[in-house]
């Protein structure tokens, strides 16, 4: 899915005069449409590892992308801390790259099982979510923000009965 390669960053607009100074997660809270992934995240007991060395690629959901998953979904979801752990390292990949540097395929997520993506000319899908904003620069990695919660193959989430 991934190839790197070396092209010129001034086709995103970056100088790269100065180096990011945050980690993912403080890039994800200054970006301010990651509230709800960065309360998961911390639930989960995931900040060690998404705040560690890196480099991480995390395709992080939007509040807005939360707000659409089925009623009650989300507060089941963030009652089951081992399910909550799988379905958000499922959307970190090991490794910095760019939006122009992913190919269609499948990578290993640290959830530890494939993730599918699809690049065209009218941009990138995961697992069938949109990259909304790419390339958002953080110390550890890059963010892209995605709009739909994806999922782990065995993992579904239960809606609350209506």
């Amino acid at each position: 899915m991934i190839e790197s390669k070396s092209a010129s960053s001034s086709q995103h607009g970056n100088t790269n005069h100065t180096a990011p100074s945050k980690n993912i997660i403080d890039t994800a809270i200054a970006a301010g449409n990651f509230t709800t992934f960065v309360a998961g995240i911390k639930t989960a007991g995931l900040i060690d590892k998404v705040t560690g060395k890196g480099p991480f690629t995390v395709f992080a959901p939007t509040d807005e992308a939360f707000k659409r998953l089925p009623h009650g979904a989300l507060e089941a979801l963030l009652k089951d801390s081992a399910k909550l752990k799988a379905v958000l390292s499922y959307h970190v990949v090991a490794g910095h790259f760019l939006a122009k540097d992913l190919k269609s395929g499948e990578v290993t997520t640290l959830q530890g099982t494939a993730l599918s993506a699809v690049v065209s000319s009218s941009g990138v899908e995961v697992n069938g979510a949109h990259v909304r904003q790419a390339d958002i620069a953080a110390a550890n990695g890059v963010l892209h923000g995605i709009d739909a919660v994806v999922m782990p193959k065995d993992t579904q989430l239960l809606a609350a009965a209506a």
